[in-house]
């Protein structure tokens, strides 16, 4: 009978970027994602999704698309399938017992490069003496690992997924048994720090080609916000005279009118985002580069 039990669990990854930092909400003091059981009733995944969550977290859901469905054998011969989901938000106070909003870097401090990366020199040595004399295993390392132009922001995933093969972070160590040191980074429960690593692949890859961004902006914005917003997100630092070029060449926003007010200095125009944007790109398929 225990061969025929399926149970489907829906885990939402909430983003939002606040003060130039990007933000995951999580219960249980960080250790989770929000996820629970997944309940008949609602017309589509994506209505229960919302539901679910803003009864769980007591905080609505702007844009949401499906991320990934993970499946796993339980231990008890029960088969577990979660249904992750990415949404895009903007930080409110959490007002549900245990909910926070987290840095995503709290969780992958190596995959912010904007001021150095204080754990890489103690990542890089413990993967060094993982490859050992191994041509494939050094080369792997410098297609995930490599710095400046060889960095790709988009293969999150991937090397965190190599760090749990070699056994330095949390969840090797308590799935695996493995003993030793660990690279900081919080730990999450199950794979919720797998799901959230896909997460943050599937938004810096989407920024590169569809304007997403502005959900996570307010309605008016400054263009160094809108960069420092881009740059939290990619982990990774913009040349800012080409980024304002880029802006501008491609149209995407348009001034209201407005100036930035209570700001040392010279206030800040302000902007908007083009809602024409959207569409046009849709019916382009063009892509957006990410200039750095």
């Amino acid at each position: 009978m225990g061969d025929n039990v399926i149970e489907a669990d829906l885990i939402a990854v909430l983003v939002a970027v606040t003060n130039a930092e990007p933000r995951v909400l999580t219960l249980a003091d960080g250790f989770s994602l929000p996820s629970g059981p997944l309940r008949t009733g609602h017309k589509s995944l994506q209505a229960g999704l919302r539901a679910w969550v803003e009864q769980q977290t007591h905080h609505p859901l702007g844009y949401v698309e499906q991320l990934y469905t993970f499946a796993d054998q339980r231990a008890d011969a029960a088969r577990s399938i979660s249904i992750s989901y990415l949404g895009l938000s903007r930080e409110e106070a959490a007002k549900y017992p245990g909910a926070l909003w987290r840095s995503w870097y709290d969780y992958f401090p190596w995959e912010d490069t904007r001021n150095g990366t204080p754990c890489r020199a103690f990542l890089l040595d413990c993967l060094g003496k993982w490859a050992g004399n191994s041509a494939v295993r050094k080369a792997r390392i410098a297609g995930l690992f490599g710095a400046g132009p060889e960095w790709n922001d988009e293969l999150v995933l991937q090397r965190y997924e190599l760090l749990w093969e070699v056994g330095i972070v949390a969840e090797a160590r308590r799935d695996r048994v493995v003993a030793g040191p660990t690279v900081p980074g919080r730990e999450m429960t199950h794979d919720h720090r797998r799901i959230l690593a896909t997460a943050i692949a599937r938004l810096r890859a989407k920024i590169k080609y569809r304007p997403v961004v502005f959900e996570l902006l307010p309605r008016e914005f400054t263009l160094l916000e809108l960069q420092q917003a881009m740059e939290a997100l990619a982990g990774v630092n913009f040349h800012k005279p080409n980024f304002r070029r880029f802006i501008e060449q491609q149209d995407l926003v348009e001034e209201t009118g407005h100036f930035s007010s209570g700001l040392a200095g010279r206030p800040a125009k302000l902007f908007r985002f083009r809602a024409a944007v959207m569409d046009e790109r849709r019916l382009s398929g063009s892509k957006l580069p990410i200039v750095k």
